[in-house]
C-alpha cells in the first residue's frame, strides 16, 4: 500500500511539474512572436510543409467525408420524406464540425508528428542546447515560425475541407442518387449562419494552438519526459505521445467550445 500511494503520489507531482513545464513553453513560444528580427522566410517555409503539402491529405479527406455524409444523410431523410434537407445536413456538419476536427487530426498526424521528431532529434543531438550557447533564442529561431505557420494553415485547410467536403456530398446526393440540386443549394443557403461559420473558424483556431503547442512542446523536452527512454527511442515515443495528446486535446476542445458557443 504504502509503495502504491509513493507511486501515485510521484505520478502526481510528476503531471503537475510537467503541465506547468508546457504552460511556460507556451509562455514563452507567444511571447517570442513579438521578438525581432522576425524571420519572415522561415515562416513561409514552414507554412509550405505544414500546410500546402497537407493540402492531398485534406482533399481526400474531405471529398470522401463529404460523399459518405450525402449517403448515409440520403437515407436517412428519405426515410422522413426529407431529402431537399440533404444540402443542409451535409453543409452544417462539415462547417461546424467535421471539417474543424477531421483538419486537426490529419495535420496532427502529418505535420504534427514530424515537427514534434524534428524538434527531438535536435534537443538529443545537442544543437538546441548550441544555440543557447550562442544566445540564440531558441523559441525565437525553432518554435514561433511553427507556430505562426500552423495558426495561420490550420484555419485556411478547414475551410477548403468544408468546401471540398459539400461537393462530395453534391456528387453524392444530386449526382448519384438524383436529389434536386436546387433543393440541396436552398438548404445550404437557409440554414447556414454567420454563426456557423465562425463557430468553425474559432474552433480551428484554437485546435492549431493545441496542436502545435503539444507537438513541439513534447519534442522540446524529450530528454525530460518519463519513460521516454534516450536517442531515436526516446523520439518516437514522445511523438507517439504528442499525436495521441493533441488528438485527445481537439476532442475535448471541441466538445467544451460547443457547449459554450451554442
Amino acid at each position: 500500500m504504502i509503495s502504491f500511494i509513493t507511486k501515485l503520489g510521484d505520478s502526481f507531482l510528476y503531471m503537475v511539474r510537467d503541465l506547468g513545464r508546457m504552460g511556460l513553453f507556451l509562455l514563452s513560444a507567444l511571447l517570442a512572436i513579438f521578438s525581432r528580427p522576425f524571420r519572415f522566410r522561415e515562416t513561409v517555409r514552414q507554412i509550405q510543409i505544414i500546410g500546402a503539402n497537407s493540402f492531398a491529405v485534406i482533399f481526400f479527406i474531405s471529398i470522401f467525408t463529404g460523399m459518405v455524409l450525402g449517403l448515409q444523410g440520403y437515407y436517412t431523410l428519405r426515410k422522413f420524406g426529407s431529402e431537399g434537407m440533404l444540402g443542409s445536413a451535409v453543409a452544417l456538419s462539415l462547417i461546424r464540425e467535421l471539417g474543424p476536427v477531421l483538419t486537426a487530426l490529419m495535420v496532427t498526424g502529418r505535420a504534427g508528428s514530424a515537427m514534434c521528431a524534428e524538434i527531438g532529434i535536435m534537443r538529443n543531438s545537442e544543437q538546441i542546447d548550441a544555440l543557447e550557447c550562442m544566445v540564440i533564442n531558441p523559441f525565437r529561431y525553432l518554435i514561433t515560425p511553427k507556430f505562426l505557420a500552423t495558426i495561420i494553415s490550420l484555419p485556411i485547410l478547414t475551410q477548403f475541407f468544408n468546401v471540398i467536403g459539400i461537393a462530395g456530398g453534391y456528387v453524392a446526393g444530386v449526382v448519384l442518387l438524383g436529389v434536386n440540386p436546387g433543393a440541396f443549394y436552398d438548404g445550404i443557403v437557409q440554414s447556414v449562419v454567420n454563426e456557423d461559420i465562425n463557430l468553425g473558424i474559432v474552433k480551428s483556431f484554437v485546435f492549431a494552438l493545441l496542436v502545435v503547442w503539444i507537438c513541439t512542446g513534447r519534442g522540446y523536452f524529450v530528454h525530460i519526459l518519463r519513460n521516454a527512454g534516450f536517442g531515436a527511442e526516446g523520439v518516437s515515443r514522445a511523438t507517439t505521445q504528442a499525436v495521441v495528446l493533441s488528438s485527445i486535446s481537439v476532442l475535448i476542445w471541441d466538445y467544451l467550445i460547443t457547449a459554450i458557443m451554442l
